[in-house]
């Protein structure tokens, strides 16, 4: 749905509007059986075409276009689409009937009938009351045409010399019928029922619900113009003061900002300030506020929780506030949290399929009674998971469809970057009534994540084992015999697969056509999708999608076999997704503490231009004229033929014909100007948050007497070992120590278990809960000599305990990820597509492990005041090509190239 709250119009699809509902959507089927059904409602469509046309030959017409505006409640509503069949009336002179019964004749043979087909799964006939209740959106959609047609809407395809009806003629209403023939997906049976007049009445209830949510979306838009809040930082620290007015400023000039603020800046408060005055100024509808993990979004809820809070339930606020305090009026955001569907279930299993699920059957007709409108009326009231879970159960309606109703009302929606990025999940957002991704603010956070994020939803694994359990469901519930025989052969190649690094291209087409037969059965065939069970269902919905992505997606996938049995389909490079996506927002910010190389980091998101292939370099003498013919602009003509011919000394040299040409070709060139300018301007722009706290916080030492690449990072363990507890030694206190993996940071606790038995190294444990994990960094700080942690986990990464609390730490090493099959195969496709295979290994490996390190450090220093000593501890850090991609406050230090050199390091500071 489009609409124009100002000029107070609206434009959507007839299916749309017969389907709109300010609530839970009915669905007549689960999961995939949709897609099924869809597919045979195509065959039907098009046998009972072929049965009209032979009935009634030239009269009959197909997928007409119809369209026309309706006023209803002062909003203006434009509805667009193709009705069926059009049964056009037959010539009265043609009907042979008694003279006494002539004019009633001829008036049946002058009426035009409205034909809309629907495919349904249950037999037919069936009672007529039972159908008009079960698929209400159906009638709702005849009555649509009926009445746009009875305004002499419609249009002809193929029919120019047909006139519409006038639109006031009393006689239309007489003229236009219609029929909604249902026909049975197993047998192909028909039964048809006629329109009714009574039915007009589900029209204009459906216009009411229509016009009830621009209302909203209109009140809305008001409370957002007279939005209040409170500023994020009470006090700002140095630094923030001016990042907003700089934000602002470098977004007014390119509305796609590259936004870096260290580790503990208070980035979250900078970009929700940002994002709520740029819907109170109406540049945009709403904002989107993504983040890779449920802690930084429940942050986000907080953060801005208290902005808008009444004074009353400010943070801090006590009885005895200042007049000027209790004077800062707010408005209410509507923001909404949005978790994953199966966190909102209230069974005991997740499995989403209607016919299993109580709260999900029926929910439709229970909505208006439930009074759960209140979770998008009132922008106050409580929407965490636990009320949502709690309403959902005493109104007996799922609270995930709780979810999707009230997300449309919203001003702000909180959520994991699937739901923009991943093909399977964007539909929640996407599909809300009223979303326009150009009028739609995104804010990601954390975006260095993005693209490993991004290429993990375009990835796909199947296991031999996964597969013969679905078997033994489909044994359990005989769905047709033919799936059962398709999935039995997938099984059965799964089965044999070896370890490779690359599957041959022969069984990549093997697994291509066993895909694809599984996915024409899966949309094809009836299966009792609640019998079958929630592991068994997903893995079969999933198959058809993964078939059309194999048809529309050109990114680059790896198909390998990482063990015996199992397949997988991994994205090598998710950039051009990425970059789709990101410009169909009207504006973005793409928010981190470490996006550090900008240029690697660009590139990874799709946001700058890669060629296909690196022109190969001309030879020295070739240079000069090389470069005098390119200076020409290429316009219109081939580029090699442009090229073929040296520039003019002056113009009176050409003659006519060529003087226009090139005349073309030189004004041209300001056209070309402003392309380029415009997609200079298309482009992204970076600001760096200023942090002077943090100028000097760091004290580095680059460690060159070790080499911890993995073919020699042996013969150092001893030095490794003793460099720690020298570390340790200075420090008087806990030091942290990161490795790039659990094995190296083991070697080196059994090397000091030798060295040192009385020190303790505690090594981080292999948890995901986040208690867990400040539990573990609490205890050890208490107990432990050294904490062992590994560079790009959560302890590195998300833990925010270590600030001020370790002043003495040290990096074994770059993290360069592990060398497998999937990084040789990145190498290779960059390579490839750049020709340039050390800018590969810069962007596969150097850019990821060096990311990690500048991440683990950034947690040190949170605050003003914290200062942390560090140690770089490989020789590889002091090359150019490593060093340039540590953020710059890490750059400048100390070389160490001897014991006695990191002895006088570890001195106390002057």
């Amino acid at each position: 749905m489009l609409f124009d709250l100002d000029q107070r119009t609206a434009t959507l699809a007839v299916g749309e509007f017969s389907s709109f509902a300010l609530g839970p959507r009915e669905s007549t089927d689960g999961g995939g059986s949709g897609i099924w059904r869809a597919q045979l409602g195509t065959h039907w469509h098009n046998e009972l075409r072929q049965r009209a046309t032979a009935e009634h030959a030239a009269a009959a017409e197909f997928e007409i276009p119809i369209a026309g505006d309706i006023v209803h409640r002062g909003w203006r509503i434009s509805l667009n689409g193709r009705i069926d069949q059009i049964i056009r009336p037959s010539a009265p002179a043609t009907i042979a009937t008694p003279a006494g019964s002539r004019h009633a004749a001829a008036a049946a043979a002058a009426v035009t009938v409205l034909r809309e087909v629907k495919s349904v799964t249950r037999a037919l006939p069936c009672d007529e009351a039972e159908l008009r209740r079960d698929y209400p959106e159906y009638f709702i959609q005849l009555a649509a045409y009926v009445a746009l047609a009875r305004n002499g809407l419609l249009r002809p395809v193929e029919a120019p010399a047909f006139t519409p009806l006038p639109p006031r003629d009393p006689t239309v209403a007489a003229q236009i019928r219609g029929e909604l023939i249902f026909v049975e997906t197993g047998a192909g049976l028909a039964q048809s029922i006629a329109h009714l007049p009574s039915e007009e009445a589900l029209f204009r209830a459906q216009l009411d619900r229509i016009a009830d949510f621009l209302d909203l979306r209109l009140r809305a838009r008001e409370r957002l113009r007279g939005l209040r809040y409170r500023p994020a930082f009470a006090q700002p620290r140095p630094g923030q003061e001016s990042t907003l007015a700089e934000l602002a400023g470098t977004f007014a000039r390119r509305p796609l900002v590259l936004f870096e603020a260290p580790t503990g800046f208070g980035k979250t408060g900078v970009l929700l300030e940002f994002a709520l005055g740029q819907l109170k100024s109406g540049h945009f509808d709403r904002a989107l506020y993504l983040t890779s993990k449920s802690t930084g979004q429940l942050q986000v809820v907080g953060t801005l929780a208290a902005m808008t809070a009444p004074p009353s339930e400010a943070a801090g606020a006590t009885p005895a506030m200042t007049t000027a305090t209790a004077a800062a009026a707010t408005t209410p955001v509507a923001a909404w949290h949005v978790r994953n569907k199966a966190e909102h279930c209230v069974n005991a299993t997740f499995h989403c399929v209607r016919d299993n699920c109580s709260y999900l059957a029926g929910a439709a007709e229970r909505w208006p009674t439930s009074g759960l409108a209140r979770f998008y009326l009132d922008e106050r009231h409580r929407r965490d998971l636990d009320t949502l879970r709690a309403a959902g159960r005493d109104a007996r309606i799922c609270p995930y469809e709780i979810t999707r109703a009230a997300l449309a009302f919203n001003d702000v929606w909180i959520g994991d970057y699937n739901y923009v990025f991943a093909p399977r999940n964007r539909g929640l957002f996407f599909e809300q009534a009223g979303f326009l991704a150009a009028r739609t603010l995104l804010i990601v956070d954390e975006a260095h994540n993005l693209p490993s994020r991004v290429a993990d939803a375009y990835s796909h694994t199947f296991s031999a084992a996964d597969a013969y359990a679905v078997r033994d469901e489909l044994h359990r519930v005989r769905p047709a015999a033919t799936l059962v025989s398709a999935w039995d052969h997938w099984c059965h190649f799964l089965q044999q697969l070896e370890r490779t690094d690359a599957l041959g291209a022969a069984t990549e087409d093997d697994a291509r056509h066993l895909l694809a037969e599984v996915s024409k059965l899966v949309t094809s065939v009836s299966v009792d999708y609640a019998a079958l069970g929630p592991h068994a269902a997903d893995a079969l919905w999933s198959v058809p999608g993964l078939v059309e992505d194999f048809r529309t997606n050109t990114l680059p996938q790896l198909w390998w076999v990482p063990r015996d049995g199992q397949l997988a389909l991994t994205c090598l490079d998710a950039a051009k997704a990425i970059g789709t996506t990101l410009r169909e927002f009207g504006g973005v910010v793409l928010a981190s503490a470490t996006l550090t190389p900008v240029d690697g980091f660009s590139t990874a998101c799709g946001l700058t231009d890669v060629p296909t292939q690196r022109p190969p370099r001309p030879a020295p003498a070739a240079a000069a004229a090389a470069a005098e013919r390119d200076s020409l602009p290429l316009v219109e003509e081939g580029a090699s033929a442009a090229r073929s011919r040296a520039r003019p000394d002056r113009f009176g040299a050409l003659n006519k014909r060529d003087t226009k040409k090139l005349y073309k070709q030189v004004t041209s060139a300001a056209d070309l100007l402003r392309v380029e300018e415009a997609r200079d301007a298309a482009g992204p722009a970076l600001l760096r948050a200023a942090a002077p706290w943090r100028d000097g916080s760091y004290d580095v030492a680059f460690d060159l007497r070790v080499d911890t690449t993995y073919q020699q990072r042996a013969r150092f363990y001893a030095a490794t070992a003793e460099t720690i507890l020298g570390l340790q030694r200075a420090a008087a206190a806990p030091v942290a120590a990161f490795f790039p993996s659990y094995a190296y940071a083991e070697a080196i606790r059994a090397e000091l278990r030798q060295a040192a038995p009385e020190f303790r190294a505690a090594l981080q444990p292999r948890v995901r809960d986040l208690a867990a994990q400040a539990a573990w960094v609490n205890e050890s700080l208490l107990m432990a000599d050294a904490l062992f942690l590994v560079l790009g986990s959560s302890f590195a990464e998300g833990i925010d305990a270590l600030g001020g609390r370790i002043t003495y730490a040290m990096v074994v090493g770059p993290a360069l990820p592990e060398v497998n099959a999937v990084q040789r195969a990145r190498l290779e496709e960059i390579s490839r597509r750049d020709g340039d295979r050390e800018a590969a290994f810069r962007q596969v490996y150097q850019i990821p492990g060096m990311t990690k390190v500048n991440q683990a450090l950034g947690r040190l220093v949170r605050a003003p005041g914290q200062h942390a000593r560090i140690v770089l501890h490989c020789r590889r850090f002091a090359e150019a090509s490593y060093l340039n991609l540590l953020a710059p406050e890490y750059r400048q230090g100390t070389e160490i190239t001897s014991d006695a050199e990191l002895a006088r390091w570890l001195l106390p500071p002057a």
